[in-house]
């Protein structure tokens, strides 16, 4: 009975093992809204981009990748009959800049000097930008002025701002979460230099903020971000410099101020760890 109970259950298990190998994959969630003017969010799941349509022809940014990239084109092409003429990408990361070439038969591509050279060192699928700058870049199209800035290095050293002053809109990625915890543990990050950059964007003249994940926010949320990481900071700063070891740290830090931002429970462990690898390294000890 035992052989045959074995064999039932293996079968069983095999079977719902099929059924679920067998379920069709989920369809992308793809939509449009208007932020305001002329200036639009392209939701691809849970990654954003915006877009800034012309008399002359569109300007994007981050394609996301290959099947979003093609489906905003089309969607364009169908809703606003222009062509894209240009495409800017925040950053090198791949999550958000793959599928550029879809652009490439109408569009320049323009991006920061250190992503470029990321692009080709790296090999992200993408279209290799045709365009680059070091500090700041205005880019006019059909009466349309959108301003890119280069704020220093945060969550990579090449990340750069883009602006629509008309809308008085600011588009900026995976620097500026909107209430949200930083990404994990801060891959590929520069935490004092990401303070400072923050102070920056501090600095310009906007009032919405249109992040490349999440839900839109406004100008405080760049202060209020800053803020989480400069306690994050000083929090693990004390325990570094009073020997504590990363598991104890991880347990030490609560930071209950932010407990209802995103992603609390799931990633300040991942924060912590982060920190205290940077400060690690960057404090200045005797």
């Amino acid at each position: 009975m035992k052989r045959y109970s074995s064999i039932a259950a293996a079968l069983v298990l095999l079977t719902a093992g099929n059924a679920f190998a067998q379920q069709p994959a989920q369809p992308p969630v793809r939509e449009i809204s208007k932020i305001a003017g002329e200036v639009y969010r392209f939701r691809n799941n849970n990654h954003y981009s915006v877009f800034a349509v012309t008399p002359a022809g569109v300007i994007v940014t981050d394609p996301i990748d290959a099947g979003a990239a093609q489906w905003l084109k089309d969607q364009i092409k169908q809703r606003f009959n222009q062509p894209v003429r240009y495409v800017i990408y925040s950053h090198d990361h791949a999550d958000h800049i793959s599928g550029g070439q879809v652009f490439t038969d109408t569009a320049v591509v323009v991006a920061h000097d250190n992503a470029k050279a990321a692009i080709i060192a790296e090999k992200r699928p993408t279209a290799v930008p045709n365009v680059t700058f070091s500090d700041d870049m205005i880019i006019e199209l059909g009466g349309t002025l959108v301003q890119l800035s280069y704020v220093g290095k945060n969550h990579s050293d090449n990340s750069i701002v883009v602006r629509f002053p008309k809308e008085r809109i600011l588009f900026a990625v995976d620097f500026i979460p909107v209430e949200t915890l930083a990404f994990r543990d801060f891959p590929d990050g520069y935490i004092n230099d990401w303070v400072e950059s923050l102070h920056r964007v501090e600095a310009m003249d906007f009032d919405v903020l249109a992040p490349g994940h999440g839900q839109l926010g406004k100008k405080a949320h760049v202060a209020m971000f800053r803020e989480y990481l400069e306690d994050l900071r000083a929090e693990v700063l004390r325990y570094v410099r009073e020997g504590k070891s990363l598991d104890e740290t991880k347990q030490l830090v609560k930071l209950t101020k932010y407990e209802k931002w995103g992603n609390y429970q799931q990633w300040l462990p991942l924060n912590v760890e982060g920190m205290y690898r940077y400060m690690s390294v960057y404090r200045r000890p005797n």
